[in-house]
């Protein structure tokens, strides 16, 4: 097989292309013929030892795959060779073959295309339980998205508008009309000054409802400006490298609920949750719920689609093709 590997910590720029023998899956493992892998800001932070899952060098990064059921593992029941399926991984998705965890392969329609299954996995289930489990989100409320125009913000942006939510677009400027075509009511410019202010002028003074913020810094600390009486704060990332402390004063005057959403706690505690969750975004996705991809790459131009993203100049879903 093919893989982009990383013999040593120093970012994305030190993966290299390998060729490798095919890996053989064990107990209870599925290897997948990879058709595509979705890129993830942290894929950005595993090449620089700075995520939680530290894998032993060398390795291949990559979190979640496409493609189709190759072999299977002792024990595997529920799905065949030759199948399409999407798949959540600690790592090794930037591969032409990759092993997952046969209760993290999820099996898609035939029809399903396969960059959408690539970028379906972490996204949505993120932006879903996020929404839907800590938020519990509700029609007519108002939803303020933070990075709206990247993978986890637009999936948050259609999630929410096929909740019934008001859902109001926070990116820069020159990405906010995608914001638009994906669903959002109202856009905002959050690297002008006083955005915060605009949040609060378009909700009536009330401010928003659910907050779901991935950047960290000083637009969590705006965040908590600009949030409605009885507010949800969903803490999703931190894609600009600043993790905020919390002003426990606002949090107890305005009755802020600061909600933390991680996918990988549900792999670990919840996993018959992930699911469920999947199959209701199946019917999401039959409603024209689907990633939009931003460009794809070719498999050895990982360091690039990666570099993209950590600068975030990127708009909705990058996915590499072996």
């Amino acid at each position: 097989m093919r893989a982009m590997i990383l013999r040593s910590l120093d970012g994305p720029d030190a993966l290299e292309l390998a060729e490798l023998p095919d890996p053989e899956p064990g107990p209870g493992q599925v290897a997948i013929d990879v058709e595509a892998a979705g890129c993830n800001f942290a894929d950005t932070l595993i090449t620089r030892g700075k995520y939680q899952i530290k894998p032993e060098l060398p390795f291949s990064p990559g979190s979640e795959v496409a493609g189709r059921v190759s072999a299977l593992g002792a024990g595997v029941d529920g799905l065949t060779v030759g199948q399409p399926v999407l798949a959540q991984l600690g790592f090794g998705g930037y591969a032409s073959v990759a092993l997952a965890d046969a209760r993290r392969v999820h099996a898609i329609p035939d029809d399903m295309d396969v960059e959408h299954a690539a970028g379906f996995g972490v996204a949505y289930q993120t932006s879903y339980l996020a929404l839907v489990d800590r938020a519990r989100l509700q029609p007519g409320e108002t939803l303020l998205v933070q990075a709206a125009a990247g993978g986890v913000g637009l999936a948050a942006v259609q999630i929410g508008h096929a909740l019934g939510a008001r859902v109001i677009a926070g990116a820069s400027a020159d990405k906010l009309e995608l914001c638009r075509e994906e669903g959002a009511d109202e856009l905002l410019d959050t690297r002008s000054d006083g955005w915060h202010e605009r949040v609060k002028a378009l909700t009536g003074g009330r401010g928003a409802d659910v907050i779901y913020e991935s950047v960290g810094g000083e637009v969590f600390a705006l965040s908590t400006k600009c949030i409605a009486w009885n507010g949800r704060l969903l803490v999703i990332g931190f894609s600009s490298g600043d993790i905020p402390s919390v002003k426990l004063n606002r949090v107890m005057l305005k009755h802020i609920a600061v909600i933390g959403v991680n996918l990988g706690g549900y792999h670990q505690h919840e996993p018959e949750r992930l699911r469920s969750a999947m199959a209701e975004l199946l019917a999401l996705y039959a409603r024209g719920v689907r990633p939009r991809i931003g460009r794809s790459y070719p498999l050895e131009q990982a360091p690039e689609a990666l570099a993209a993203l950590a600068t975030r100049k990127t708009t909705g879903k990058v996915v590499l093709r072996p």
